[in-house]
């Protein structure tokens, strides 16, 4: 679909650049968002106080004190008709995962819904390069996609209150890292001990726009163990970059 410009309240934004899930589309957002934030830190893009980049759309609150809105939408465009290159150096995070348990309490009735095994799914889950979309809904919350067709499942028709921080789960065709401990109507599947949300992070976001990630299933052992070295402050894991 053409670009498209919407506006978002008094003082923001909308460029929209496609309508469905689409790693290809998603890969021109990350790409505009880290253009205009490089314009915003080089003084060419006076007033943008915000850059939210989506899956398909890209939103930008400005100071409309200091730029009107028909001119951001208009450099927007422009930005848009000549193409920049990502910016973003792809990274693969591979993520421990203990399945089941407490908080992968949807795991078993998963797999019976599926007509898979416990490890079959187990299997299909740790399996898969899932791609991170976009962080939102809560700080640090990763919503992924690339979730195979099997393990598409519709959220809870009733939320549970509370769900930890670090639980892994799906909701429709998404998958999710939770950040924060919170209410949701996501099924889960396990939990990871890594924080992907520290304030006291010099980078308090462990994941971006982008990345790649894979499960690894572990024990119960390892997941307290890691668990006590990520409560200290240490990185439990580093990326590795993609090619």
């Amino acid at each position: 679909m053409p670009p498209t410009l919407l506006p978002c309240g008094d003082c923001a934004l909308v460029l929209q650049l496609g309508e469905t899930v689409d790693a290809a589309v998603n890969a021109r957002i990350i790409a505009l968002a880290a253009a205009l934030e490089t314009a915003v830190e080089n003084g060419a893009m006076a007033g943008v106080l915000d850059i939210v980049p989506t899956y398909r759309s890209l939103l930008v609150r400005y100071d409309p004190e200091t730029i009107r809105g028909a001119a951001l939408g208009q450099r927007l465009f422009d930005l848009v008709a000549h193409p920049v290159a990502d910016g973003n150096i792809g990274r693969l995070w591979r993520v421990p995962c203990l399945y089941g348990g407490t908080v992968g309490q949807d795991l078993d009735e998963l797999a019976e819904m599926k007509g898979l095994t416990r490890d079959e799914l187990i299997a299909i889950h740790s399996g898969t390069d899932y791609r991170v979309y976009m962080i939102g809904f809560a700080p640090g919350f990763a919503y992924l996609g690339g979730q195979p067709e099997i393990l598409h499942t519709p959220r809870l028709p009733k939320p549970r209150q509370n769900i930890a921080r670090g639980a892994i789960g799906i909701g429709g065709q998404q998958g999710n890292i939770n950040s924060v401990a919170g209410p949701s109507g996501w099924r889960f599947l396990g939990w990871t001990p890594i924080r992907s949300f520290d304030p006291a992070r010099a980078e308090p976001f462990l994941f971006r726009a982008g990345d790649h990630i894979r499960f690894q299933p572990i024990s119960e052992a390892e997941a307290q163990a890691l668990d006590a070295r990520s409560a200290a402050g240490e990185m439990i894991i580093a990326p590795e970059v993609l090619a």
